[in-house]
């Protein structure tokens, strides 16, 4: 009977035995008690710097009563602050709006001279002191500043008026629009505005129908942390204001003027309206951050 070639072969004495690769760990495995641990202290922190002191102000608020703390709310000076913050934002946010998209669209769609240049400029706010910018512009637009004499002849003023509120305002808000347009607009590229080029679409089609519909969840983002940064705002508006009551004082100002007068429940009182702010935007931004994250990842999808 004829056996197979393979068969007559003889078996190698000392043939390594197949072995099984080792499983990679992963570099973030760890034991399930590192990882309770650091949920622990992070809540801790959290409960720590954040929970107990947003209690504390709600607390403080009511602590004298409901007649107490809508007293403090409807007073005279508590409802000019109320409306000065309301005038600041309701101009600095459309501005910075109007910045925004202007800035994210000529960083993201050309190649100029000055891009990295204009990219730093925006960051600007970030890394200088509010305090610095306020004291700027009392510089520049104050009585004894390049622009005093001019503006005090032609009966104008900026420093200790609303204007410098609303200048003060803008300086510190305008990076928060352009800074969430850039990278989206960045990811997406210019295919889809260079398809409707191609079909016929104007510059103003192109924007209004493409471009505007792609960003619209990362533009609503930006608008709500600059509406937040702007009714919150104490260090520039602080130097520029004066701290006329009535007149010149926004929220915060009148909280620190009731605080230092040891108007506790009324200083709460008008804190826990921008509190409640905070809730607000906080709720809102985790909504449109899961839009935008949901937005960034089809962009990245189509530019693979």
């Amino acid at each position: 009977m004829n056996t197979p070639a393979t068969a007559r072969l003889p078996l190698a004495p000392h043939a390594p035995r197949a072995v099984a690769p080792r499983p990679l760990r992963s570099a973030t495995t760890e034991p399930a008690w590192v990882k309770w641990a650091l949920v622990g202290v992070a809540l801790a922190f959290l409960g720590f710097f954040l929970f107990v002191p947003l209690a504390i102000v709600f607390a403080e608020a009511f602590k004298k009563g409901v007649d107490v703390y809508l007293a403090a709310i409807v007073e005279a000076d508590a409802l000019a602050a109320i409306r000065l913050t309301l005038i600041a934002a309701a101009i600095s946010v459309p501005m910075n709006l109007v910045f925004g998209i202007a800035a994210a669209w000529c960083i993201a769609k050309f190649e100029f001279r000055g891009k990295n240049l204009l990219l730093t400029l925006i960051d600007l706010p970030f890394s200088v002191s509010p305090v610095i910018s306020g004291l700027i512009y009392v510089l520049v637009f104050g009585l004894q500043g390049w622009f005093g004499e001019w503006l005090r002849d032609h009966d104008l003023k900026v420093i200790f008026a609303v204007p410098g509120i609303v200048l003060a305002t803008v300086f510190v808000t305008f990076p928060f629009v352009a800074r969430e347009l850039i990278p989206l607009m960045q990811a997406q590229g210019t295919e889809q505005e260079e398809a409707a080029r191609v079909l016929g679409a104007n510059g103003w089609q192109i924007f209004w129908r493409v471009t505007l519909p792609n960003v619209k969840w990362a533009l609503l983002y930006g608008v709500i942390l600059c509406n937040a940064r702007a009714m919150g705002e104490f260090g520039a508006v602080s130097v520029v204001s004066g701290h006329i009551r009535g007149q010149t004082n926004t929220m915060p100002l009148h909280i620190e003027i009731l605080y230092n007068e040891y108007q506790f429940a009324a200083a709460f009182a008008v804190a826990s309206l921008l509190a409640l702010l905070a809730l607000v935007t906080l709720v809102l931004k985790y909504l449109v951050e899961q839009r935008v994250k949901a937005q960034k990842r089809q962009a990245g999808d189509r530019a693979e």
